[in-house]
């Protein structure tokens, strides 16, 4: 076995014979064959890539010094570090418009936050349903709905199986867990290799692509490919934010760990571990415990120390909170009626809010998120929480209140030009570490933001491997990111102030009718352009009166049109909340199951002239979901029918018909 010279982390070298290897303070031998696995010819795997990522072929690559470690290569079109609701969105919404996808999460589960592991509902421009119709739409709420759908019960861990399933469900997605990026090498400006190890496989990952993304919360992945990163908060001057302080600084937001609670029906002792914190009155006096069922966001703390390096810390400090809060709760004699409660469930990962930022091209700002900015060009998204920020030593400082929350008046769109490096060339970043100051990051770190912002970089990454482009180039021609924004808003991706124009949607053309109207809604609606409602408000939705053969919407053309593509967008009620969690004040203005404003059963016909009988092209029973597709033999085609036979509930309810050839 030989060593060679030591080498700079990021670069790697070429084995033997000609094949890449990662080699990042490691060498690569060939091996004998005595250190190959023995063969498993008869496993068959059950989604094409499990030979790839963990191949059953004699492989003599190995790594001097880690003998058991088998060194992997691997190619794709986009590399997603991180499984949170960013990386699940990105490699979806990527691997939809035709890229190859590797999508690389360090823990067993996807969700990242939102997760069993940690268990924080997702949020985002609903401002907890305060923010009547905005709830983010794209693939966010198609998994939202999935959820509802599937998990009425509010099961954690099979949020996490919905997650799971929908990202292996895609063909070009090969999913790689329990395995963390380590490692980029980067030539002229740009990433050309990442590695990527799995301890519980014995696998090291040599990955290639033209595009990466960097959805790890962390940075790591901008770290080690020497991305321009942003630490701490900003001063009021840098910026001119009027809500950041006076002097900048490194503090930030803490983390938190939380924990569910339940009534047995009994009386439920609770002993305190030793080192659990004594917590008094004194402590609470700005933190609330008027129910504990789901508790606390705020058993925060690290704000002031590395969220990072100090991560061990910051869990026990954490968990000897959480402890001394129940304590309290239980043993205090303040709360009586704990008496029959006991835990259930306490996490063990804190759940990060803030560590590292990577720079764009923009950094976006109060201002911006305030909408006193010009509009952007670049829009690929929305947000819309408060202005949220809390002090960095968190439960330490109980004179100080948790947190400050100023609300935006509006939701605001987020730029394409915060969410690419401003230094490498060829990387994305979606989730708590894009481009931004701290004033605005305590409006866009949370997680159904996040998750859009997924959307947006996936697309684009897409996109830009289609037209064989850098990010830069990308953004720099107008006419392309309108383009852009239309094939998001297809993809039911929510846009500011930006509506369905695409000159391929053949239904924007037509002629619309309907067997009824519900007052204060128009036929026509649906091909307007948008697609929500303000509650109460029936500006840009169809809505009929189901009678005994249901209710039709007709599309009709003066000549045939040729049409092999019916997309569908139905409402499902943006207006109210819709996301997993074990508090019960979040969950009482939600609906469990299928959302009741959607169309249950329809079909889709065409007629091929004004006298010719309808055919049927397409049809669904037991609808759960938003936006529907529906492909079939192309027809020339003078008229459209979507005809509603099943509702759950009151009217028939569609927002938009796209029709495409």
């Amino acid at each position: 076995m030989q060593h060679s010279d030591p080498v700079n982390r990021r670069r790697f070298l070429k084995s033997l014979g000609g094949a890449s290897a990662a080699s990042l303070g490691y060498s690569v031998m060939v091996q004998a064959d005595d250190l190959v696995s023995p063969a498993t010819e008869a496993v068959i795997p059950a989604k094409p890539g499990f030979e790839a990522i963990a191949p059953t072929a004699p492989l003599k690559n190995r790594i001097v010094g880690e003998l058991n470690m088998t060194l992997v290569e691997l190619e794709c079109d986009l590399l997603v570090a991180g499984g949170g609701m960013a990386g699940v969105c990105a490699a979806i919404a990527a691997a939809r418009h035709g890229s190859k996808v590797i999508l690389v999460q360090d823990r067993s589960r996807l969700g990242g936050n939102a997760s069993s592991e940690v268990r924080m509902h997702i949020v985002g421009a609903d401002h907890h349903g305060n923010r009547s119709g905005w709830r983010e739409g794209g693939i966010l709420e198609e998994l939202r709905l999935e959820n509802a759908m599937r998990n009425p019960h509010h099961a954690w861990e099979l949020f996490d199986f919905m997650l799971y399933d929908k990202v292996i469900s895609e063909p070009n997605i090969t999913l790689i867990l329990d395995t963390f990026v380590f490692g980029a090498e980067v030539q002229d400006g740009r990433i050309v290799s990442a590695a990527a190890r799995s301890d519980k496989t014995e696998h090291i990952y040599h990955i290639k692509a033209p595009y990466y993304a960097d959805c790890t919360g962390d940075c790591r992945l901008g770290l080690e490919a020497g991305a321009k990163i942003r630490l701490g908060h900003e001063s009021r001057a840098e910026f001119n934010e009027p809500l950041a302080p006076e002097v900048g600084g490194t503090g930030t937001l803490g983390s938190s760990i939380l924990f569910t609670a339940k009534d047995y029906g009994k009386p439920m002792a609770f002993t305190p571990p030793t080192w659990a914190r004594k917590v008094t009155k004194d402590h609470l006096k700005f933190r609330g415990v008027g129910s504990w069922e789901y508790g606390y966001w705020w058993i925060e703390w690290g704000g002031h120390i590395d969220a990072i390096r100090d991560n061990e810390r910051i869990r026990f400090e954490l968990l000897s909170i959480v402890m001394g809060v129940w304590d309290y709760i239980k043993n205090s004699g303040d709360k009586p009626e704990s008496a029959n409660w006991a835990m259930d469930w306490v996490g063990m990962i804190p759940g990060k809010r803030a560590s590292r930022h990577l720079e764009g091209p923009h950094i976006l700002t109060q201002q911006d998120c305030m909408g006193l900015n010009p509009p952007f060009d670049d829009a690929a998204c929305i947000g819309g929480w408060p202005f949220d920020n809390h002090p960095p030593t968190g439960f330490d400082d109980p004179e100080i209140p948790p947190y400050v929350s100023i609300k935006i008046a509006e939701v605001y769109n987020i730029p394409l030009r915060s969410m690419f490096s401003v230094n490498v060339d060829n990387l994305f970043m979606a989730g708590r570490n894009i481009s931004n100051t701290h004033v605005a990051f305590g409006s866009t770190r949370v997680m159904a933001t996040c998750a859009v912002e997924g959307q947006a970089i996936g697309t684009a990454a897409a996109l830009c491997k289609q037209q064989g482009l850098l990010p830069k180039d990308f953004v720099a021609d107008r006419e392309r990111l309108r383009d852009y924004q239309q094939v998001l808003l297809r993809d039911d991706q929510t846009i500011k102030n930006v509506k369905n124009e695409d000159p391929l949607d053949l239904a924007r053309t037509a002629t619309v009718t309907a067997s009824s109207e519900v007052e204060g809604s128009l036929a026509a609606n649906v091909i307007n352009g948008w697609v929500r409602d303000m509650e109460g408000e029936w500006k840009n939705r169809w809505g009929g009166e189901m009678g005994p053969e249901g209710a039709w919407l007709d599309l009709s053309w003066p000549a045939p049109q040729r049409i092999s593509h019916v997309q569908l967008c139905f409402d499902s009620a943006f207006y109210r909340q819709l996301t997993l969690t074990e508090q019960f004040s979040a969950r009482k203005n939600q609906v469990d199951g299928v959302q009741p404003e959607l169309v249950k059963d329809y079909r889709v016909l065409v007629k091929t002239a004004p006298e010719a009988e309808w055919t049927v092209v397409a049809e669904a029973q037991n609808n759960h979901q938003r936006i529907r597709r529906h492909d079939f033999a192309a027809v020339d085609a003078v008229a459209v029918r979507v005809h509603v036979t099943g509702v759950y509930e009151g009217y028939a309810r569609i927002y938009e018909v796209r029709c495409y050839a």
